[in-house]
């Protein structure tokens, strides 16, 4: 039974066709998947360290404003078509994955051309324009948020799946978690992430907290500011006289590789609203604050969040709104409120999808021919 995976661009896109992509070599064999992603993006970075077979195909997004870009673009999308085609015709799938990014259009679209069943994955609340266009062509749609259903034409097949997330997500415990991280336990943990990436607007509004540290209630802080602003971030600290990271509760690092212990010691997170960091904090049951990336595209991280702030597992600040006072004045309310933590973890809890990638499994096999 063979499986073509195809996503890229972003994280979000590819990190489900990967999980989904390993499982199926485990059930089926090492040559029953092949990835098809572009050369140029994070694919292409993320996919052969992992063996899963990958090949490329030559195409680009459809620019939004008449610029350069829009007179290569016609070309690389015929010269991509015909590496699609050849590819499927090749590789022979019985069934074709997409999970989003400007490379799924043609792949997916050759696959339903050639009576290949296909089913999209969409990580988002909010669609996004290279599923939604599919859509009607497709078996079915797999989603990561019931809402998004709405947004897809009438007529298509959907089912909630989630997004697969990885297994030590859920199995890490929070005494291992606390261990690594050199916690007691004793005080309550904050974590604060920005992705790998970092978040500038987290970062400094993070720097009113630690000056209004005696303020809140006690806390350990856990700051992963990503490796491009860390030294920022620092520097911030250090001119403004700072003192408190030095006390032993408040740990700053650039990156964490080990994400999974550190979600597993937090008691509260302070994240953007990403659809993969949301399926690993609902999976751990982790309250959240979140401050959705403004330029996403179509703003689906705002929509994403209020997904969980409407199921009461959440709290948002949107990046505009975002500054030291006013998280200050939230960490108080939250921290002050441990049964409302609590509720907000079960909400969390009920959102989380451990089996999703079961169940897609399960749906891509419905539909496999």
């Amino acid at each position: 039974m063979r499986l073509l995976v195809t996503g890229g661009g972003t994280g979000g896109h590819i990190y489900p066709a990967l999980a989904v992509a390993r499982a199926w070599q485990e059930r089926f064999g090492s040559g029953s998947v092949l990835y098809v992603g572009t050369s140029r993006g994070l694919e292409a970075r993320l996919v052969p360290p992992t063996g899963i077979p990958f090949l490329t195909v030559e195409v680009q997004g459809l620019p939004r404003t008449i610029n350069r870009e829009l007179l290569t673009f016609t070309p690389r999308l015929l010269r991509g078509l015909k590496q699609g085609r050849r590819i499927l015709r090749e590789f022979r799938p019985q069934v074709v994955l997409g999970t989003g990014g400007y490379v799924s259009f043609p792949v997916v679209a050759l696959a339903t051309l050639a009576g290949i069943p296909a089913l999209l994955h969409e990580q988002n609340a909010f669609p996004g324009l290279a599923n939604r266009l599919l859509a009607r062509r497709v078996a079915g749609v797999a989603l990561t948020f019931p809402e998004a259903a709405a947004r897809f034409p009438a007529g298509v097949e959907y089912r909630v799946t989630g997004l697969p997330v990885r297994p030590e997500i859920s199995r890490v415990s929070r005494e291992e978690g606390l261990a690594y991280l050199g916690l007691e336990g004793k005080r309550p943990v904050l974590l604060v992430t920005g992705g790998s990436r970092g978040a500038r607007s987290i970062n400094r509004a993070m720097l009113g907290v630690y000056r209004a540290l005696n303020q809140l209630p006690p806390l350990d802080i856990v700051h992963i500011t990503g490796e491009l602003t860390f030294a920022e971030t620092m520097e911030s600290i250090s001119v403004l006289g700072i003192e408190n990271y030095k006390k032993g509760n408040i740990y700053i690092k650039p990156y964490e590789h080990q994400m999974a212990h550190a979600l597993a010691a937090a008691d509260l997170i302070l994240c953007r609203a990403g659809a993969t960091t949301l399926a690993e904090i609902t999976v751990r049951g982790l309250p959240a604050i979140l401050v959705p990336y403004p330029y996403a595209a179509e703003n689906h991280q705002e929509y994403n969040a209020r997904a969980l702030v409407q199921a009461g597992a959440a709290r948002m600040l949107l990046d505009r709104e975002l500054n030291g006072q006013r998280l200050v004045s939230l960490l108080t309310e939250l921290l002050q409120q441990p049964r409302r933590l609590q509720e907000m973890a079960a909400a969390a809890r009920q959102l989380g999808r451990p089996q999703a990638l079961a169940d897609l499994m399960e749906f891509l096999l419905e539909k496999a021919r």
